[in-house]
């Protein structure tokens, strides 16, 4: 029989609009749970969604949570039998999928009807994040990694998932020409992504110059600044110069302009969230036979993305803008909004 241990720790909850505390919390598991002592975390927009507008979305704040879903920490706690041990460094998966639904029994885990992912207020109770001194998992959420690797890097394994999971959707990308929309986080990972995966010429598109250059430094070929005169216009002749076009920004406008960039027969892939509705160039896609898809979270991909940062494959380093200790958690999240200023703000624990 289980038996229910409780745990004192502290941690950042999101009460409401422009209202995060860090208060204690008593952290219930059983003797089948895993405790993992949080090490790292990386503001994630959706965070910043929470703090601004106390909403993600369509995922409304009903009570306090727990933030922050891309977290990497050392396990305290393992339940007798467990492959892990005590000590072990691990990048914590945020996705808990039923694993019965239609979804999940065909292998599309991300889309499962009843996901419970860390970090979400999408279900009442809401589902605490990883913005804790300790948080309660499960050992399928546990991807152990070489200790010499810093926890900062292998907090980069969610969002670096998201990132691969986009490049496994467009398809092959050996000899390809691509463009990334969008040089925030995800869309500098994309790039360093598409780059491992074999594609050879590597465009950013951003509005801001700082966004180009961290691009350069994640491993884009090149990137221009479309709100400059003339400055899309060379990629956008000849009915289009990119094979794939990955829209990271959510920007309605980025959105329209993909498909003048894609050739024709060539893929876009959605990657940022933007408002809906929006005016698209529905005619101009269809004549072009662009294929349109879109792309959400990850399935087992994020077990893929530890592995890269653990081998040294992509370097999120150059992406942190700035660590924050739990207790400034507010001042965190105004400079992680700070989009002139800030790529990936860190919580160091």
């Amino acid at each position: 029989m289980s038996h229910i241990h409780t745990l004192k720790c502290k941690a950042c909850f999101a009460h409401g609009e422009k209202d995060v505390r860090v208060e204690p919390r008593t952290l219930e598991y059983s003797d089948d749970d895993i405790l993992v002592k949080v090490e790292y975390g990386g503001i994630c927009g959706s965070d910043i969604h929470y703090y601004q507008h106390g909403r993600a979305g369509m995922s409304v704040l009903k009570q306090p949570m727990v933030l922050g879903h891309e977290f990497a920490g050392v396990i305290t706690k393992v339940p007798p039998g467990s492959s892990l041990a005590v000590g072990q460094k691990v990048a914590v998966n945020p996705s808990q999928p039923c694993d019965h639904c239609e979804y999940c029994l065909a292998g599309k885990q991300n889309l499962c009807v009843t996901m419970r992912f860390m970090g979400s207020a999408q279900f009442n109770p809401h589902v605490d994040g990883g913005f804790s001194e300790y948080v309660r998992v499960t050992e399928r959420q546990c991807v152990p990694y070489n200790a010499k690797v810093p926890a900062s890097v292998m907090a980069f394994s969610e969002p670096l998932a998201v990132a691969i999971h986009a490049v496994n959707t467009a398809g092959p990308l050996v000899g390809k020409r691509i463009l990334v929309i969008g040089a925030g986080p995800i869309g500098c990972l994309i790039i360093a992504a598409a780059r491992a995966a074999g594609a050879t010429e590597i465009l950013a598109s951003d509005i801001s110059d700082r966004c180009l250059d961290l691009a350069r430094a994640m491993g884009a070929t090149g990137g221009f600044n479309p709100a400059r005169p003339g400055a899309s216009a060379p990629y956008q002749e000849d009915r289009g110069y990119f094979d794939v076009v990955f829209e990271a920004s959510g920007n309605p406008q980025a959105i329209a302009a993909t498909v003048a960039f894609a050739r024709p027969a060539g893929t876009v892939v959605q990657v940022g969230m933007g408002p809906s509705p929006i005016e698209y160039p529905i005619s101009a896609m269809l004549v072009k036979e662009i294929r349109l898809v879109g792309s959400f979270r990850f399935v087992n991909e994020f077990t893929i993305a530890a592995r890269w940062l653990e081998d040294g494959r992509i370097d999120p380093r150059p992406l942190i803008s700035a660590e924050f200790a739990p207790d400034h958690i507010e001042q965190a999240l105004v400079t992680a909004a700070d989009k002139t200023a800030s790529a990936k703000v860190m919580i160091a624990f």
